[in-house]
């Protein structure tokens, strides 16, 4: 198994949004509740595609809602680099404080490995949601 910062690439968690402050607060409660996790930040889509291509993480919590490049296409982007490039798709938690397009819930819907999340999220929830797409115990 590859290491990474003495972490497992398996456990690398990718929290996508273009508010600081959610970006932060995720991390506080992941880092937290989920020591073994690798946690990096992306303001936007795009950042998280950039990261996506060099770093193939696990598990990513993405907003909807974000300039340059919003959660739904960047969903699809590195769904394309992962068909293209023969990868893992990650699990990817969709989180948004607006009502979810019915291509998000389409997409929820048809893979277990996907969830929804409506902002605000409680602290118990996110980790519950990150531990179980990350396979790690409770």
């Amino acid at each position: 198994m590859v290491k990474f910062a003495s972490r497992t690439l398996e456990h690398r968690v990718l929290i996508v949004d273009d508010e600081a402050g959610i970006r932060n607060l995720f991390s506080m409660i992941l880092t937290h509740d989920l020591p073994q996790a690798s946690l990096d930040q992306a303001c936007n889509g795009q950042e998280a595609v950039e990261h996506f291509r060099e770093h193939h993480d696990r598990v990513m919590i993405m907003d909807l809602h974000m300039p340059v490049m919003d959660g739904l296409t960047a969903f699809r982007k590195i769904s394309e680099i992962c068909t293209e490039d023969s990868l893992e798709m990650p699990s990817v938690v969709f989180c948004t404080g607006y009502a979810p397009p019915d291509s998000v819930r389409s997409i929820v819907s048809t893979c277990v490995r996907h969830h929804l999340l409506s902002k605000p999220v409680k602290s118990e929830t996110l980790v519950d949601i990150i531990r179980s797409r990350l396979g790690m115990k409770a």
